[in-house]
């Protein structure tokens, strides 16, 4: 892979995982309306607000994620390597933990589709560019990095 492959790979990670904060963070009211409609006042009462932190918690910090990815992606300084791998190494486990404690049973709700695909590609992007080495380039690819 060449260094600007690389560099436009890491953006693009970077750019979906700010996308996937936005999802996160627009779905947030979508499953309080659910939870309003599907269960009693007093078990909504109780159930919404653990809801509510978790997802403006992780929304939230997805979006300084995101963003330092897409930051350090054209780096090739120890800092912005060791962001894009814990990062990549981070996501990674995502879709991973999903699956393991939800299942399928939520994949007929369309924001937790768009969501998961978000995670899976930005996964397997991070972790491909994170752990391959740029192959050694000449000027004509330096320049267009």
């Amino acid at each position: 892979m060449t260094t600007s492959t690389r560099v436009r790979l890491l953006r693009g990670s970077g750019l979906l995982l700010l996308l996937l904060g936005i999802v996160h963070l627009a779905a947030t009211p979508h499953i309080a309306a659910l939870i309003r409609h599907s269960t009693s006042t007093g078990a909504a009462d109780n159930l919404i607000p653990p809801m509510l932190l978790n997802h403006i918690l992780v929304g939230v910090l997805l979006l300084p994620l995101g963003f330092l990815t897409f930051y350090a992606a054209p780096y090739p300084d120890r800092w912005a390597q060791v962001i894009a791998r814990a990062t990549a190494v981070t996501v990674a486990t995502l879709p991973l933990m999903l699956l393991w404690l939800m299942g399928v049973r939520y994949f007929d709700a369309p924001l937790f589709v768009v969501g998961f695909l978000l995670v899976v590609a930005a996964s397997l992007t991070l972790l491909f560019a994170a752990f391959t080495r740029p192959r050694a380039t000449g000027s004509t690819d330096t320049a267009r990095s």
